[in-house]
């Protein structure tokens, strides 16, 4: 089989010809169609991310034939799957086992190969409305934001819901999931371009977070929100804790810019609101969603696709170009 093969910390991904995969207990193979890129890709390349090891095939996302499987799941065999990248999540609903989880792509290899061994358990369905790309693109970031929005945060029909940095593959997500669940959703981002192809996924307006008062403007226009999702922290973090309203759910899920300055914890408390952080998803989470995505037809937004073999270009432009959706990997017909 053919894998995009990373050796160490700031080279390239190469890719090269390595045995084929053989099941072991409990696991599938799965012929991969294609795969998707998330951030996490990038900070492993660049060496900064927890638990490096090397060499590593990089990739959580994944759709593809499940070809073999090892003692049980024979039932499973030629069927077009998607896999859950959340693996030994544990029996705690409430967040993973800080021992035993792991993500698919680190440090267990991932899906830039034409061939991944995953847990029979993190198989899924792969929805049948949605095109091989697409399904690729919806595992890791769709189940971070699923569990942001409707678990930890709640979301209720009716609520105003703010979603931070709108172009990012899990923001994407977000905003598509609080507008399913019945959510009016607004966000932030970088571009007027941006805003527009939020607008038309779901959210109902927003604004550019470079205008000076942004925030002002939010909450003229909103009154405040009930929910917001965030991935960045950082300066305008305490921002965010001004458009809560009482009793609202802030759920963040990243720090891409930092840790927050000192903020008035005051209006925390006076307000009662509930600042959440969530990672990932468990097993009862991954179903929902894919339950959530069959019942309303969602379709995830791909912004551009790279050949296998191009892994290593297809990382430079998450890197620095400004996509709004996510980034795949085509891998076999």
């Amino acid at each position: 089989m053919r894998a995009a093969v990373l050796h160490g910390a700031n080279e390239a991904v190469v890719l090269e010809d390595r045995p084929d995969l053989m099941p072991g207990p409990g696991e599938a193979i799965v012929a991969l169609k294609a795969a998707s890129l998330n951030r996490r890709d990038v900070w492993i390349r660049l060496g900064q991310y927890a638990g490096l090891k090397f060499p590593i095939v990089l990739g959580s996302d994944g759709v593809g034939i499940v070809e073999s499987v090892g003692d049980a799941g024979r039932e499973w065999i030629g069927r077009e799957v998607i896999i859950n990248p959340a693996i030994n999540w544990g029996s705690h609903q409430g967040s993973q086992d800080q021992k035993a989880f792991q993500i698919l792509g680190l440090p267990r290899d991932g899906t830039f190969s034409e061939q991944v061994a995953v847990p029979i358990s993190n198989l899924a369905e792969k929805p049948a409305h949605l095109t091989t790309h697409e399904a690729a693109a919806l595992p890791l970031a769709g189940l971070t934001a699923f569990r942001a929005v409707s678990i930890r945060a709640n979301l209720q029909a009716g609520e105003k819901v703010l979603v931070t940095g709108a172009g990012g593959g899990a923001a994407t997500f977000a905003i598509m999931f609080a507008k399913a669940l019945g959510g009016e959703v607004y966000v932030t981002t970088g571009s007027d371009e941006k805003l527009e192809r939020a607008k038309e996924i779901g959210a109902s307006g927003g604004v550019n977070y470079k205008d000076a008062g942004w925030d002002k403007k939010l909450m003229d226009e909103t009154g405040g929100f009930d929910v917001i999702v965030d991935s960045a922290m950082g300066e305008n973090f305490s921002k965010l804790i001004e458009l809560a309203n009482a009793g609202g759910r802030i759920a963040f899920f990243g720090a891409t810019t930092g840790n927050p300055p000192e903020f008035n914890s005051r209006r925390v408390f006076w307000k009662q609101l509930s600042i959440l952080g969530t990672t990932m998803g468990s097993p009862s989470d991954f179903a929902a969603m894919v339950s959530l995505v069959n019942s309303k037809k969602l379709r995830p937004t791909v912004n551009v696709t790279f050949p296998l073999e191009d892994a290593d270009g297809a990382l430079d432009h998450l890197l620095h170009a400004s996509q709004f959706g996510k980034i795949v990997l085509e891998i076999s017909e």
